[in-house]
């Protein structure tokens, strides 16, 4: 045997192995190496046989070993490790395209001609020594802490964007100052792989050629930041009217807060919530720089919120056009975000300045008449130098076609140049009584039942008494409503309820229904409850709400239950995209029989309500059908009408706002054609501007289409007024006699079958036909005001004086 053996041998166990045997070969005794005899090859042989034998590995097993996975993950990474040394060769630093992206919007009306061309760029590039260093670090506190001693790129931010894009979940990660930088001046805000993967071997680029001062010099002076302004010091001069080198930490941790939603945090226009958030993430940017030992703490506690001045228009926005403009480009920026799940900062520098052609829904001879309206029947009549109060009354409107969603006209305020705020979208007044209707579709959509166990519709009968308490289950909610003028109506069915606006009625019956499920029916119709409490005190419409919501819940009740998000963009294309604009007309959000139901409801409002001598008795108006609600709010801030025909739906209301500190006050007295408390309701100018509106644009008269037997609409020709109307009783007229005290005799009768009123928080059976609607006003031989109705007939309607 040789040494090769031996060694194997004694690595096997110390002596040499036996030779291998044929099966069934008898052992001989012979020995398989020096000293051993038969027997020891026969132990082995037997030790060998004794061990278990090993079990074979499953396909499965064979294929994933461990060695195999670690192969195959290095190899994975040594693929991408080499694609991105070849990507980082192949991707040079292009040229900057910032100011050649830069391309006017060119805005049309629905039918092709010019609104307008917006998107003079202003821009002022400074040198960073312009800025001071203070207001230098609350931009890298807002965005990128490590800023001075980081790559320039966020890897695992990178890696998110980059896996977020690919399962289509939305937006990136967070990227560093330098990545943004680079997607503002070298590249686009596009949401795709290929961009993303561009901006991580530029920005590691640029990093290693470009100065940390010159990185953020760049990036201040290429971020977006509302207003129609780029750059730090178009910025400084937009919002505080300084220069970039005046600013103070304060001012500059408010622009540096700006640029994660330039438009929601814009002070001017923020609702709410926006200043709630911009006021956080100031707060957020100045905490940073105290950690990162930029801003002593003491005097981090000593600054208070700089207030932003109020903006001017941009050139070319005058009149009504930048009300127009400002909306078509807040619902393109939203239609970009669900689109491509970008951020809304990144949707607004995709859409401004962008050479977008956005052509819009605004019908032109609508949206004329509707602006002709409000001038002849409101602001003609206005004089800040007669009655200061004047200045105080501010109009908004949107008029919405309910079979389209298309918004076809809309007025924001007296011009653009000297009211910044659109009173279409502006969300900070009361609805007031507009908001009963949706009470009523929520009855009817749930099935509601009275606190007696009554269904809800058109001809219950609930208590209309002044400041009834309101019960739910047999214990008081502790909510006590006055109906306006403290007038009591006793038994009332929830037709006459409506026309009248009686809050004591609609404040029990939000409790029957439950308040949870009103606003959930308001949430479905259109109305914005974000952050809205489900309480009794809703019934009266305490929230906020804006004139575009309105006319998109109306237009939901007109479209029969069928959901409309009123739109302005009719479609938007640049030279390298086409949006598609989303379908205006949704599913359906309530039953056709409950909406169809309240228009029913509704069109006693203007035939024998609150609506009647501004709407019914038009003389404009030859026989058109409409359903129709007024609001007028708590110390007269606002004033509303929202009414339809079948083709048409619109919202007007009337806010009143203090012009130099831009609170909440009355309207009363406004005009000086008013007499007694002067108060301007929702039955006055917001009535007479929709009549002279719609009944100027409409086409032939029309009927409404409704799947119900109930409400006013389903009565009897007999039972509706006529619409030939004397020319005296015309909105336009002034009045010639005064108002005729309140009285309480004005309530309907209770219910024959009843000798005693019922319990007040129940309803009781129909009342007989007589009673669903209030007697005709022309009958007590009185003279109406047309600028005033409510205070003549007790229409009374709206939120108390408190």
């Amino acid at each position: 045997m040789g040494r090769a053996e031996d060694r194997r041998a004694r690595q096997r166990g110390g002596r040499r192995a036996a030779p291998r045997r044929s099966s069934g070969t008898p052992t001989t005794g012979i020995g398989d190496g020096a000293g051993s005899g038969g027997a020891t090859g026969g132990r082995a042989a037997a030790r060998r046989s004794a061990r278990p034998a090993k079990a074979k590995k499953s396909g499965i097993r064979r294929l994933f070993t461990w060695k195999k996975i670690l192969g195959t993950v290095l190899g994975v990474c040594l693929l991408g490790i080499g694609a991105f040394v070849v990507l980082y060769m192949m991707v040079d630093i292009p040229k900057g395209n910032a100011a050649a992206e830069r391309q006017s919007n060119v805005y049309k009306y629905s039918d092709g001609t010019i609104l307008a061309r917006d998107g003079e760029v202003n821009r002022e590039s400074v040198s960073l020594d312009k800025v001071p260093k203070d207001v230098q670090h609350t931009f890298v506190a807002a965005e990128n802490k490590s800023f001075y001693h980081d790559s320039g790129v966020d890897l695992r931010g990178t890696a998110r964007g980059l896996l977020n894009t690919l399962t289509g979940k939305g937006t990136q990660g967070g990227s560093t100052i330098t990545q943004q930088y680079v997607k503002n001046y070298y590249l686009t805000q596009d949401q795709t792989v290929t961009r993303k993967l561009k901006e991580l071997v530029i920005s590691l680029k640029v990093d290693r050629s470009e100065t940390k001062e010159e990185i953020l010099a760049g990036y201040i002076n290429t971020s977006y930041y509302g207003r129609g302004a780029y750059g730090i010091q178009a910025a400084a001069q937009a919002y505080y009217r300084v220069d970039a080198q005046h600013l103070s930490v304060e001012q500059g941790a408010y622009l540096a807060a700006l640029l994660q939603a330039p438009s929601q945090y814009d002070w001017a226009v923020a609702g709410p919530n926006g200043k709630r958030l911009v006021q956080a993430r100031w707060n957020y940017v100045l905490d940073n720089m105290v950690k990162q030992h930029w801003l002593d703490a003491g005097k981090r506690q000593a600054m208070k919120f700089p207030v932003p001045k109020d903006p001017k228009g941009a050139p070319g926005r005058e009149g009504q056009k930048g009300y127009l403009i400002d909306l078509a480009n807040k619902q393109l920026e939203q239609q970009l975000m669900q689109e491509q799940g970008i951020t809304q900062s990144q949707a607004e520098a995709a859409v401004v300045d962008r050479g977008w052609t956005i052509t819009l829904n605004i019908d032109r001879k609508k949206q004329s008449a509707l602006e002709g309206s409000v001038k002849k029947q409101l602001t003609s009549k206005l004089d800040p130098k007669k009655r200061k109060v004047d200045a105080n009354v501010q109009a908004g409107a949107v008029s919405v076609d309910p079979k389209t969603g298309k918004i076809v006209a809309l007025y924001g305020g007296q011009d653009y140049f000297k009211h910044y705020i659109s009173n279409a979208t502006r969300r900070d007044f009361q609805p007031a009584s507009t908001f009963k209707p949706v009470i009523l579709a929520a009855a009817m959509d749930e099935g509601a039942k009275t606190q007696d166990g009554l269904p809800i519709d058109a001809n219950t009968v609930y208590d209309g008494t002044s400041e009834r308490p309101v019960v739910d289950h047999g214990s008081k909610v502790g909510f006590a409503p006055p109906n306006e003028d403290d007038v009591s109506y006793g038994n009332i069915s929830v037709q006459s309820a409506m026309n009248k606006s009686v809050n004591s009625v609609f404040a029990q019956m939000g409790v029957d229904v439950g308040m949870e499920k009103v606003m959930a029916t308001a949430d479905k119709l259109g109305m914005d409850t974000k952050g809205m409490q489900a309480v009794p005190a809703q019934t009266l419409g305490s929230m906020g709400a804006s004139p575009l919501e309105m006319a998109g819940i109306y237009a939901t009740l007109d479209n029969h239950g069928k959901k409309v998000t009123p739109s302005i963009v009719a479609s938007a294309e640049n030279r390298t995209r086409k949006v598609s604009i989303a379908d205006p007309i949704g599913g359906q959000v309530i039953s056709r029989e409950a909406a169809d139901t309240v228009t029913s409801v509704l069109t006693g409002v203007v035939d024998d309500g609150t609506a009647k001598t501004s709407v019914a008795d038009n003389p404009l108006r030859e026989g058109q059908q409409v359903a129709g609600k007024t609001g007028t709010s708590d110390n007269n801030w606002s004033a509303w009408f929202s009414g339809y025909t079948p083709d048409l739906v619109t919202s007007v209301g009337l806010f009143g706002e203090n012009p130099k500190t831009s609170k909440h006050t009355t309207m009363s007295g406004a005009t000086g054609l008013i007499p007694g408390s002067g108060r301007i309701n929702g039955g006055g100018y917001p009535a007479q501007i929709w009549a002279g509106y719609t009944f100027g644009v409409m086409g032939d008269t029309s009927k409404f289409d409704l799947d119900t037997t109930q409400g006013a609409a389903m009565q009897s020709p007999s039972q509706t007024p006529s619409t030939t109307q004397s020319p005296s009783h015309s909105p336009s007229m002034s009045p010639s006699h005064s108002p005729t005290p309140p009285s309480h005799s004005a309530s309907p009768p209770p219910p024959s079958h009843s000798a005693s009123p019922p319990p007040s928080h129940s309803a009781s059976p129909p009342p007989p036909s007589h009673s669903a609607s209030p007697p005709d006003p022309s009958s007590s031989g009185s003279v109406e005001n047309p600028l005033n109705p409510d205070d003549q007939h007790h229409m009374h309607d709206g939120l108390p004086g408190q």
